[in-house]
């Protein structure tokens, strides 16, 4: 068999009779479904015309594409044509995806009709790009989906290395500007035979819906490699997941298995808590993107009797590497390491940390990335031989389990002693009245580092809680950990991916 990912997850289920089963339905508007059957055929068609267009084999083809049945025809349609899928967070700036397109040097941009008008100015100022093609009615300049593909029979998938590079993911820029993170053909099983099959432990019949999007690594991996690993349907919605949809789609998709962040859930945990929870027998939930604070996971469980499976994962490693697991669940902590991985924890010099100590995470595994792409410098600065650097500070406890202290970045010292902010989130969240927080240092008169609070509330309060929430995580963490500011806001800056962006706080 071909290293190429497309025969794996696309062909290969045609070739074993299962072409007529369910892969994607859509959850909104005209609620087009695909089986894997006509994935196949829509994949080749994509690839056919790809080859027609003139796109040579290696070329980047940027995706601005909602979540919707035409994305997993065109991921995988690149693939089987050799060409390399971009898919882009639909939800950037203008100025964001031109430094992308000329970052990536993208050759063809498949974009949804409805994110043009972001990306048009970007687009029409690419010296790269050769053709656009938009999913919807033609405009002009640009060709339509339907257009492109039309009169294009289905090709056969272009043989492949494992190690060829197949795809790139754009960091979700937590800390600043996107990097083009570089994955090969391998690294789609690798990811699907380790957490996929060993801690999600997904079914041919399950119903996956996973509020994370397809173009963030997380979302691809929930909603794309490990259903289509072993045959399973996915779920696609191409709006924004908030709370009352979230809702809405558990009670009226009833999938098996739903794939959360952390900000989702509290918000849903709050909603639901005022109503009534669906009937919805939800086999499995997971959270990644940032820790999950222990009372959430809890709130959940006595809400609908399944734990949420808290993980750690990166872009440059594709998905999840440290979890919790199925029957092993300690909410507060990061789990394990997923069969399949290494972790360790290591200082400043690079020597590991004892037991109960503090380090940055470093990971091995098959699904690393191969790089950075025109970034050198972050690229042997990050991965360092099999090792990943995550830029993540954790906790190894004596039962052997991680503990997210924050990334590497937002740590600092108060009175000589280390404060990891998502320990006083944490703190702060178990708060009833306290949606979200976010910890960030700010000097005081004497120049000193300490903590200041930036909250959301469930609902306006009728008085200030400054000083209750003080003593609230005095009496939970230490005395000299709680908040010596705070400031109650109506939501935090966050990347799409539900990432709180501490740097803006620390900047404002």
């Amino acid at each position: 068999m071909s290293g190429n990912a497309a025969q794996y997850f696309v062909d290969r289920h045609v070739n074993e009779g299962r072409g007529d089963c369910p892969a994607f339905r859509e959850a909104a508007g005209e609620k087009r479904s695909l089986t894997y059957g006509a994935l196949a055929n829509g994949a080749g068609a994509v690839a056919t015309a790809l080859t027609r267009a003139g796109i040579p084999r290696e070329a980047r083809a940027v995706m601005l594409v909602l979540d919707q049945v035409e994305f997993p025809q065109i991921f995988w349609g690149c693939m089987k044509a050799g060409i390399v899928p971009v898919p882009l967070n639909t939800l950037l700036a203008t100025p964001v995806y031109e430094a992308i397109l000329d970052d990536s040097r993208a050759t063809i941009l498949f974009v949804s009709h409805e994110l043009w008008p972001v990306v048009e100015p970007a687009a029409r100022a690419s010296a790269h790009l050769r053709q656009i093609v938009v999913i919807g009615d033609a405009l002009e300049g640009a060709t339509s989906y339907a257009e492109f593909i039309a009169g294009c029979a289905p090709s056969e998938t272009v043989d492949a290395s494992e190690d060829d590079t197949a795809f790139w993911l754009y960091s979700s820029g937590s800390t600043g500007q996107p990097k083009g993170v570089r994955h090969v053909h391998g690294s789609l099983k690798a990811t699907a035979d380790t957490y996929g099959a060993q801690v999600l432990q997904i079914e041919p019949d399950d119903l996956v819906y996973s509020a994370a999007k397809l173009f963030f690594a997380y979302g691809l991996g929930n909603a794309m490699t490990f259903p289509m690993s072993v045959g399973a349907e996915t779920i696609l919605f191409n709006g924004r997941p908030t709370p009352e949809m979230t809702v809405q789609i558990l009670r009226d998709e009833k999938p098996s298995v739903f794939c959360g962040v952390p900000t989702l859930y509290a918000a849903t945990v709050a909603l639901l808590e005022q109503g009534d929870v669906p009937d919805t027998k939800l086999r499995r939930c997971i959270s990644a993107g940032e820790a999950l604070p222990e009372d959430i996971g809890k709130a959940w469980h006595k809400l609908w009797g399944t734990d949420i499976l808290d993980g750690v994962g990166s872009t440059e490693m594709l998905h999840i590497f440290l979890s919790n697991a199925p029957g092993d669940v300690a909410y507060g902590t990061s789990g394990r390491p997923v069969p399949g991985y290494e972790v360790r924890l290591v200082d400043e010099d690079g020597s590991d940390v004892p037991v109960g100590g503090l380090g940055e995470l470093l990971v091995r595994g098959a699904s690393a990335a191969d790089g950075y792409w025109n970034k050198r410098d972050k690229s042997r600065a990050t991965f360092e031989g099999e090792w990943t650097r995550t830029g993540d500070k954790y906790e190894l406890t004596e039962n052997g389990r991680y503990v997210y202290c924050g990334r590497t970045d937002d740590m600092f010292k108060v009175s000589g002693i280390w404060v990891s902010p998502f320990e006083v989130e944490q703190a702060l969240s178990a708060h009833p009245a306290v949606l979200e927080a976010a910890v960030v240092p700010k000097r005081d008169e004497q120049d000193l580092e300490k903590p200041k609070a930036y909250i959301v509330l469930k609902q306006k309060a009728e008085a200030d809680l400054t000083d209750e929430l003080q003593s609230f995580v005095k009496d939970k963490v230490g005395k000299w950990k709680y908040p010596r500011w705070i400031d109650f806001v109506d939501d935090l800056p966050k990347t799409a991916t539900g990432k709180i962006q501490r740097f803006k706080l620390r900047e404002g």
